[in-house]
């Protein structure tokens, strides 16, 4: 084994004629990266390769929103894990810090690192190794976990059915109302990156900024958004169905603070699954974070399925 690179090339693809040597190495989000070149989600200077001769030996690649000047997310980081020759580690630590220096400009934050791993990643050595190696040389980057999520499917066409109808569903009256809610159930809020906001935020700085950030970029009709309430008219909580480039989603869900513990995440789940349903065909997507345990079995309860996770880690 050696740490020798000397005879390795370090550079990004030349555009969207060398996908398909970017995509010799196995990874579930290879089907996208076509159409992310010509949506401009990507940039060929933004996806980088380590080659000896024709032969992909590394790659890491970050992504952004349409047209965006800079990228958002690093969601692309692999080896050959199968070559024995070389230190991996040493490799995808090398090939991602000389992209860095390329990509992000001196002074700007680094942007998160997102990886889909298999639901049940660490119970063997072929599934745990990948991801921790990958992690391990992030980790000598400078970066930490942030968290762990849980990502569900909704793979079903039949209707969805909930054990309670205590609930009313209209439209928001605005998006101030809807950011008003988002406020509201920051309290107490068990979703790591809602945490982490809020250290430096107010909790009105924290849900207009994801309000404006995300939320309403979806082309998605707004109309799908729904606030639950109790029949007098009370606000219980709140869903965002949705559709981002690749698939319909649960965007955003959230049960009021003074409304929590009384089963009322499964009835406004249940309504989003719903519109999505009558607007969209299967599969939908949603996650939540490890540590949401009520969240995670709402999920359950409905009928999504738990069939990946996330890791994601940053730098501080």
């Amino acid at each position: 084994m050696t740490t020798s690179f000397k005879n390795l090339v370090f550079r990004p693809i030349t555009g969207i004629e060398e996908i398909q040597l970017f995509c010799q190495l196995p990874y579930v989000l290879n089907f996208e990266l076509e159409d992310d070149l010509v949506a401009h989600r990507r940039r060929p200077e933004w996806m980088w390769m380590a080659l000896d001769g024709d032969r992909l030996l590394a790659r890491v690649a970050w992504w952004s929103r349409s047209d965006d000047g800079s990228p958002s997310a690093l969601d692309v980081l692999d080896v050959d894990d199968g070559n024995g020759e070389i230190d991996l580690e040493d490799l995808c630590f090398t090939l991602l810090e000389t992209a860095t220096a390329n990509v992000i400009a001196p002074g700007f934050r680094r942007p998160d690192y997102g990886r889909f791993v298999p639901p049940n990643w660490r119970d063997q050595p072929e599934t745990s190794m990948p991801v921790e190696l990958r992690m391990a040389a992030l980790e000598r980057a400078g970066a930490h976990l942030l968290v762990e999520r849980l990502r569900f499917e909704w793979r079903d066409n039949a209707p969805v059915v909930t054990t309670h109808s205590r609930l009313l569903f209209r439209p928001p009256a605005d998006n101030d109302e809807l950011i008003e809610l988002m406020t509201m159930a920051l309290e107490g809020t068990l979703d790591v990156h809602s945490q982490r906001d809020l250290a430096s935020l107010s909790a009105r700085d924290t849900a207009t900024r994801h309000f404006e950030d995300e939320l309403v970029l979806y082309k998605s009709p707004h109309e799908w958004w729904r606030v639950a309430t109790l029949l007098g008219g009370d606000r219980v909580g709140f869903v965002i169905p949705a559709r981002n480039p690749y698939h319909p989603i649960i965007a955003y869900i959230a049960v009021l603070p003074q409304f929590r513990g009384s089963g009322y995440i499964d009835e406004i789940l249940a309504e989003g699954t719903r519109i999505l349903q009558s607007n969209d065909v299967p599969p939908f997507r949603a996650s939540t974070d490890l540590g949401n345990v009520p969240m995670a079995r709402a999920f359950t309860r409905v009928g999504w399925i738990n069939f990946e996770r996330s890791i994601d880690m940053t730098w501080q």
